[in-house]
C-alpha cells in the first residue's frame, strides 16, 4: 500500500502446504515484524516450528524471509540456492530451468524468474482444488495487470514465467493476496 511519505507498505502471503505426505512445507515467512503472529498461527494448526521440513522462500525479499530463522531444521530452498542444516548447500538445475522436486508427483520446487532473476515457484499437484501454484511475486495480488511490471527487475521473463503459471495452474496464491482461480477460455490460458 503506497504511504503519504512516498513509501510502500507490504508484507508477504505466507502458505503452509500441509498434508498426507512427508513433506510440511513454508511458502515464505513473511517480514520480521510478523514473526510472532506466524507462530501462532501455525500453533493453531498444530504446526510446531521444528514440524516444518521445508522452507521455500520464492526471492530474499525482506517481507517474504523475515522469519527464516524460526525454523532451524527446515531444508530452505531460497530462490536458486538449496541448504540443509548448517551451511550445507546441495547441488540442484533450478538456475538451469530444472524443478527442484520435493515430493515427487506433488510438490517442486520451479524457476520463474522475472520478479528477481532467481525468482521460485512452489507447484502443488493433486489437491482438491487441482494443481495449485504458490506464486510469490510473480504475481503480486490478482488484477496486478497494471502494476507488477514496476516492480520487476526482468518484465519481459516474468512475462514468460506469469504464461507458463497459467499454463499449469487451477489456482495461484500471489505474493501479497488471496488466493485466484485460473479460468482457461476458447484454448487460451487466461487468469481470472
Amino acid at each position: 500500500r503506497p504511504q503519504p511519505d512516498g513509501s510502500l507498505r507490504a508484507d508477504a502471503t505466507v502458505t503452509l502446504v500441509a498434508g498426507e505426505g512427508p513433506v510440511t512445507a513454508l511458502v515464505d515467512t513473511g517480514g520480521p515484524w510478523g514473526g510472532q503472529d506466524l507462530l501462532a498461527k501455525l500453533a493453531a494448526r498444530g504446526v510446531a516450528p521444528e514440524g516444518v521440513t521445508h522452507l521455500v522462500c520464492t526471492h530474499g525479499h525482506s517481507d517474504h524471509v523475515g522469519n527464516l530463522n524460526l525454523f532451524p531444521a527446515a531444508t530452505l530452498v531460497l530462490g536458486y540456492d538449496v541448504c540443509h542444516g548448517a551451511g550445507c548447500y546441495v547441488p540442484n538445475g533450478l538456475a538451469k530451468g530444472q524443478p527442484y522436486v520435493l515430493d515427487p508427483g506433488h510438490l517442486e520446487v520451479v524457476a520463474t524468474p522475472g520478479h528477481t532473476r532467481s525468482h521460485v515457484s512452489l507447484v502443488v499437484r493433486a489437491t482438491s482444488l487441482g494443481t495449485v501454484v504458490v506464486a510469490g511475486d510473480l504475481f503480486e495480488r490478482e488484477g496486478d495487470q497494471e502494476e507488477w511490471g514496476a516492480l520487476s527487475e526482468d518484465p519481459q521473463e516474468q512475462e514468460r514465467s506469469r504464461r507458463r503459471a497459467v499454463a499449469m495452474a487451477d489456482v495461484i496464491i500471489p505474493g501479497h493476496g488471496p488466493p485466484f482461480h485460473v479460468i482457461k477460455e476458447w484454448g487460451e490460458e487466461e487468469e481470472e
